[in-house]
């Protein structure tokens, strides 16, 4: 399946409700958490439906994280959703 990677600067207060509202999406296979400077502080690959209870120790880490620092940036690696690519030609004729 294809992917892609979207960038979203936020503040330290902002972090958890940002996140929050990214995993609601539901598209999201990997969340990155870079601090001002681009070091990484938390690379988090999400399965598919992971929910609930799987996720406390992630909400415990970002807590710990927002109290770091006051800028971040939160690297979203999300499925590309839509129609499937057109099959060629040939294949339709089978």
């Amino acid at each position: 399946m294809a992917t892609y990677t979207e960038e979203i600067s936020v503040a330290g207060g902002k972090l958890k409700s940002t996140l929050k509202s990214i995993l609601r999406e539901g598209n999201v296979r990997r969340v990155v958490i870079q601090n001002s400077s681009g070091r990484t502080l938390l690379d988090v690959p999400l399965a598919a439906g992971i929910v609930g209870a799987a996720l406390l120790p992630f909400w415990a880490a970002i807590g710990g994280i927002a109290a770091l620092a006051a800028d971040f940036k939160i690297l979203v690696v999300r499925d590309v959703v839509g129609p499937p690519a057109p099959m060629p030609n040939d294949a339709r004729r089978q």
